[in-house]
């Protein structure tokens, strides 16, 4: 008796392919977030894995006390999701508006992979206020979330520098500066309950 083969392209058959093609490339461009270097691979190849999975899981750690507790004053999941998803689509529509030649998905795609150096310095945060709490426990957590911050403008100006006119690079980074800026304020003002 012969047996049924299926081919891989049967809807039947569940193939783990696909999702470490996927992963692959979503570790391809964290490592591009590392090492940012001038180049269109993360532009080209765009995607919103990376950026959904860096923002739930920065949501995840800014988060604080119980979910049913409203009076902790930090900002909860839906909070963190729509600022960071906001201030791309924001900056995104500033890129397009100021004659910048990037589509609106390869925008967001970079300045959510850009966000990665942020969700590290959180996870550092987080691992340092296990200590007591005091002024060294602020200044390290101060230096981590500015080289973080600084980090994640290099790399994404990086990426999205050549796409704009010439005369309106600063324009258009000035946003994203501001960006960055608020998602490290509230990495640094994160205290746990």
């Amino acid at each position: 008796m012969a047996e049924a083969v299926e081919s891989p392209g049967d809807p039947g058959t569940a193939s783990p392919r696909p999702l470490m093609r996927d992963l692959k490339a979503v570790g391809k461009k964290f490592m591009h977030v590392l090492y940012p270097r001038k180049s269109n691979t993360l532009l080209r190849d765009w995607d919103l894995w990376g950026p959904l999975i860096l923002c739930v899981t920065l949501a995840l750690m800014l988060q604080r006390g119980s979910a049913d507790s409203e009076k902790d004053g930090g900002p909860q999941f839906a909070e963190v999701f729509v600022i960071v998803w906001f201030g791309a689509v924001t900056i995104t529509l500033n890129s397009k508006l100021l004659g910048g030649n990037i589509s609106f998905f390869q925008s967001l795609c970079v300045l959510g992979y850009c966000i990665l150096p942020l969700t590290v310095a959180m996870l550092i945060c987080r691992l340092v206020l296990l200590a007591e709490p005091g002024p060294v426990n602020f200044m390290v957590r101060l230096f981590v979330v500015i080289v973080m911050f600084a980090w994640s403008i290099v790399a994404s100006t990086a990426f999205l520098a050549d796409s704009q006119p010439p005369n309106r690079k600063a324009l258009a980074v000035y946003p994203v500066f501001l960006f960055y800026f608020v998602i490290s304020w509230m990495i640094l003002t994160f205290t746990p309950q």
